[in-house]
């Protein structure tokens, strides 16, 4: 395909599988697929070599009528590294994304996303804390201690550190699709959380006789 009729959405994709497939999280990716998506669907005939500052401009404003603004910033941010190689490549003469205006809709009021004291402490109370693991041991171990749903759901017995009360987080689970355990949310996720003695006494009588599993 010659360079003056690569249509934009092509070469993204391209770019997308080449830089982005298989070195980033697949959540991450799934966001630049959605991009992709929403080029087809916005400017699916643009070619790589029309993208100026107003065209570039004109896309976002398309984007952000039906965005919040957040929203339209994280969109821009996944074209940028496109665009800035197509102009590395020559098939753009200037970086069109310079001093690009980003619009949006007004976000949404935000719905309470937490529990305030009283309510964690009828939480705890009404927990089933069977002799098995199940949901409820999973609500009490992010609770008491904040960790994210998927580094609980990648908890195993060797990760408790009863003498010191901590626990350490070094992995994931991953909970949206087959892919087990995955690698935290980036180096700085990796950390030991301690825990109140009463927190270490009930996990250690439920684990008691796993520390062979998976660690």
């Amino acid at each position: 395909m010659k360079k003056s009729s690569k249509l934009f959405v092509d070469y993204y994709e391209k770019w997308i599988e080449i830089y982005k497939d298989g070195a980033v999280r697949k959540v991450t990716m799934k966001k630049y697929l959605l991009t992709l998506k929403w080029l087809r669907i916005l400017v699916p005939e643009l070619k790589t070599s029309d993208i100026t500052r107003i065209v570039y401009q004109q896309l976002i404003n398309d984007y952000a009528e039906c965005h919040e603004r957040q929203t339209t910033m994280d969109f821009h941010h996944q074209l940028k590294g496109s665009i800035l190689d197509a102009v590395d490549e020559g098939l753009i003469k200037n970086d069109p994304t310079r001093k690009v205006i980003i619009k949006g809709r007004k976000p949404k009021k935000k719905k309470i996303k937490y529990l305030n004291q009283f309510q964690v402490q009828v939480l705890l109370t009404n927990l089933n804390l069977t002799n098995e693991v199940n949901v409820d041991w999973l609500i009490l171990i992010i609770v008491k201690t904040g960790m994210r749903f998927s580094e609980a759901l990648g908890i195993t017995p060797k990760d408790f550190d009863y003498e010191n009360q901590t626990i350490s987080i070094n992995k994931t689970w991953d909970n949206k699709g087959e892919s087990g355990f995955q690698e935290t949310k980036n180096k700085y996720s990796i950390r030991k959380i301690q825990i109140d003695w009463r927190t270490v006494t009930q996990f250690a009588g439920l684990l008691k006789g796993m520390e062979s599993l998976q660690s």
